[in-house]
């Protein structure tokens, strides 16, 4: 396959998976600020997504300070802020666009049909009047996206690269969810009051974990636990390890002479992961690790570029 179609592939997928997790952030931070709380930490929340998705900068240039509203409209419609949900979906459109002769047509009109409904649902002030509605139907698209990859697609080079995008994708912000929770707080945090239980439930929730927990657990929701789900429990779908077993598998189907140290790489990340007890992750600091991990993740990408795909500029 020519490098620059898989690059095309590779970013569809990534640009559609981050606009989901950047819708599920949104929305987490959203029901949380919902909840009793001062003014002080309802703005920490939202610095804290901003600056998980290293956008803090970005959005104090433009806003004097943080309001929810101006939040949500700068990561959602700012066309200037390229992790915007309307500048990913509109790349995602752009990326299909570009190879629609290699995906099926349900695929493009799936792309295609995304963004016009988003031009729609911006317009007639949906993420105003209902911004958990919009999140809801960003999440909605981006399943379907999946489902008719994976239900009309021939399983060749291409579906890997889009399956390799989507999970390098999700890995990454599987992490930052996470970590939004612990920004700026104690790795260690004590007994769960009232307020942390909601806390933990609307994030658990956000990567559709809820009922899972409660599947594995049977108990009360405590950090730890939230924490080894989402990172090391592989038969949790959007867990870092699930992710990792995902991204492995893929990059064995597409090996080419010179991949053979990137394949390495993520092998060493996933036995991390795989073999990784949340006892000394705890104690080593839940936010040094899912840092660690996402400096790891980042590095990963730039291999996966150089080795398959059109080198990204310097």
């Amino acid at each position: 396959m020519l490098s620059r179609t898989a690059d095309h592939l590779y970013w569809m997928a990534r640009y559609t998976e981050r606009a989901e997790n950047t819708a599920r952030m949104l929305d987490v931070t959203l029901q949380t600020s919902m909840l009793p709380q001062s003014q002080r930490e309802a703005e920490r929340g939202w610095r804290a997504t901003l600056g998980i998705s290293e956008l803090q900068n970005a959005y104090d240039e433009k806003h004097a300070r943080i309001a929810t509203h101006d939040v949500l409209d700068f990561m959602v419609r700012d066309p200037n802020n390229p992790s915007s949900i309307a500048a990913c979906l509109t790349g995602a459109r752009e990326n299909a666009r570009a190879v629609r002769g290699t995906l099926t047509t349900e695929m493009w009109e799936i792309q295609n049909a995304t963004w016009l409904g988003m031009q729609k649902r911006l317009d007639g002030q949906l993420l105003d009047s209902d911004p958990s509605a919009f999140f809801e139907w960003v999440k909605y698209r981006s399943h379907l996206s999946r489902g008719v990859t994976l239900g009309t697609m021939l399983k060749d080079e291409a579906i890997h690269f889009i399956r390799l995008g989507t999970f390098l994708e999700r890995a990454d912000n599987t992490a930052r969810i996470l970590d939004v929770k612990f920004h700026g707080m104690r790795d260690q945090p004590g007994d769960l009051s009232q307020r942390d239980f909601y806390y933990w439930a609307a994030l658990l929730r956000s990567v559709s974990g809820f009922e899972i927990y409660r599947k594995v657990y049977r108990d009360v929701i405590t950090p730890a636990r939230v924490a080894e789900l989402l990172m090391l429990r592989g038969d949790m779908p959007r867990s870092l390890l699930a992710c990792m077993d995902d991204v492995v598998e893929n990059l064995r189907h597409i090996r080419n002479d010179v991949s053979a140290d990137t394949e390495r790489f993520a092998g060493k990340l996933h036995a991390q992961l795989k073999f990784g007890r949340i006892d000394d992750i705890m104690q080593a600091g839940l936010h040094q690790s899912l840092t660690d991990f996402l400096e790891s993740i980042y590095e990963l990408g730039n291999r996966v570029s150089r080795d398959f795909l059109v080198p990204l500029a310097a």
